[in-house]
């Protein structure tokens, strides 16, 4: 029987739960020669702190937390220099931060559902959306092709890391 799949926003009850997924995450994108993810971050103040913002957001399979993501809506400083272009620079956005999937499902193309899941729930009053990954997560690069999102540059963060820029309008 096939799972039936939910989105919800996180609690603090889910918290134990999206650091596990987190931290399979953080070993898969290591085992990948990935440094994302590889200094700490995200941590527990992370994800308490995504819930207490209320951007945090739990993919559910039949009740169970098997994905996460923060999702931002509003301008995101770390995208206002990009080494591309946006193609629409005055329309509201949402950025999808954070988002990792249960090793139980990987491979499932659970992160095209766990997108489509958070576009539709946002899509009311956000029509953009942004997403970016380092430059060797190539399979969240291949998710974020696959859900629709365009490559629009290189973005450079606070941090002097660049990422690879992705919308979807």
């Amino acid at each position: 029987m096939n799972p039936t799949f939910t989105l919800a926003p996180a609690t603090t009850a889910d918290v134990l739960a999206v650091l596990e997924i987190i931290n399979h995450a953080k070993a898969f994108l290591k085992a990948a020669g990935s440094t994302q993810w590889q200094s700490g971050y995200p941590n527990a103040d992370t994800i308490t702190t995504d819930i207490a913002n209320e951007v945090g957001w739990v993919l559910k399979a039949d009740h169970q937390v098997v994905g996460y993501a923060a999702v931002i809506v509003g301008e995101d400083p770390n995208y206002q220099e990009i080494d591309g272009a946006w193609q629409n620079t005055t329309a509201p956005y949402a950025t999808i931060h954070r988002i990792a999937i249960s090793n139980q499902y990987r491979g499932q193309h659970l992160g095209q559902r766990f997108f489509k899941l958070i576009i539709d729930h946002f899509a009311g009053g956000v029509h953009n959306f942004r997403v970016d990954t380092f430059k060797l997560n190539q399979p969240m690069q291949h998710v974020a092709k696959s859900a629709g999102f365009e490559y629009r540059g290189s973005s450079r963060w606070s941090t002097r890391l660049t990422r690879r820029a992705w919308r979807l309008s």
